[in-house]
């Protein structure tokens, strides 16, 4: 799994038409309030090139893309944290996702619905994030409860903790994201546990029409703004360009996107901001048999880089044989990067890079 993305923000803004686009689903996207009531969940293959060029050199019978994870939440609503709409059972799905792709509407309709009665992307964005900081301090409270019994007796770990959250719920009180506290290594062992929505990462999608998407608008320049001030990334999208893409043929597609102007559909884009949010990065595996992309962290050591594809891979690890994608490109084949000295022994303090071509020798 590249890794798991929870789609948010208010009703009729997009998010489900997207999810369709992105996944090819076929999920009920209309135009009312709540058309989400249980989270859906797609997932889809992450295009990488690569593959592709992998795929043709070694003459494989198998290729196997790395893939990523979208859960459509219901749109929140003003009041979600006190369980305004379904608010308490929407937020809880949020908790499960490693990333939150908050969706916001930058286009101009009469014929949709907006729950506010407006577009105004700061007033929305400022909506949602309200809404998951009163959780967060939900959250905070139930914690301190709990530890302040242990601090009165004389746990002095307790007393530590306490006094973080304390901090911790001032810092909310000021309707700060948690993302944002400055915490050292001990107090990061008590905020981890708490899985608080605004200490996730975040990337905006901003959902515009046909026009906003071509010559940029007013509205994207706000969640421009905002994301820049939020260390946030943003991808501009047009939801249902998207959806329209996704129904076409690979043939068809092509010429669609060509007419377009698009060099490829808006989900190539949202997936690599993905991995920037997350820091992740793509191996392979490559013989006649099967080509496959793998999906790790930066800075993954071989040993736990092999774990991905198997335990006993890493428990049992030897060393791993390496060569780039580029050095095996350029080249032609693996013989001529062994030739060139470039195919080379590593062992367990290696660090994969993006793009390495890796095989793993393990005793079982």
């Amino acid at each position: 799994m590249g890794f798991n993305c929870g789609i948010v923000g208010l009703p009729n803004v997009g998010k489900s038409t997207l999810f369709n686009a992105l996944t090819a689903s076929g999920v009920e996207a209309s135009n009312y309030p709540f058309c989400t009531i249980d989270p859906n969940v797609g997932i889809v293959s992450v295009p990488d090139p690569r593959l592709d060029k992998l795929t043709a050199m070694y003459e494989t019978e198998r290729t196997v893309p790395t893939t990523i994870e979208f859960v459509d939440i219901a749109g929140l609503v003003k009041g979600a944290a006190s369980g305004e709409g379904l608010g308490n059972q929407f937020l809880s799905h949020i908790r499960q996702v490693d990333a939150i792709a908050h969706v916001v509407r930058c286009f101009e309709n009469d014929n949709v619905i907006h729950v506010q009665g407006s577009v105004n992307p700061a007033r929305d964005i400022e909506i949602i994030w309200t809404e998951l900081m009163l959780k967060d301090l939900e959250s905070v409270e139930k914690r301190m409860q709990t530890v302040e019994k242990k601090a009165r007796a004389n746990d002095k770990e307790a007393k530590d903790e306490v006094e973080f959250l304390h901090r911790l719920k001032t810092h909310l009180d000021g309707g700060n994201l948690a993302k944002f506290l400055e915490v050292s290594e001990a107090e990061a062992a008590y905020l981890k546990p708490l899985f608080l929505l605004t200490d996730k990462p975040v990337m905006y999608i901003a959902n515009t029409d046909e026009q906003g998407l071509n010559n940029g608008n007013t509205y994207i320049n706000h969640v421009r703004e905002i994301a820049e001030r939020e260390q946030a990334h943003v991808v501009v999208i047009c939801a249902n360009i998207e959806a329209e893409i996704a129904e076409l043929e690979p043939a068809d597609r092509d010429a669609f996107l060509s007419d377009m102007g698009m060099n490829e559909p808006g989900l190539h884009r949202v997936i690599r901001q993905g991995y920037a949010l997350l820091d992740l990065i793509t191996y392979f595996t490559a013989g006649k048999k099967e080509v496959r992309a793998w999906t790790v962290k930066r800075n993954t050591k071989a040993p736990q880089a092999a774990g991905v594809i198997h335990t006993d891979f890493e428990k049992g690890f030897i060393r791993a044989e390496v060569m780039k994608y580029d050095d095996l490109v350029r080249l032609g084949s693996e013989q001529a990067v062994k030739e060139a000295g470039l195919y080379r022994i590593e062992g367990k303090e290696y660090i994969t890079q993006d793009g390495d071509i890796m095989y793993f020798r393990f005793n079982v």
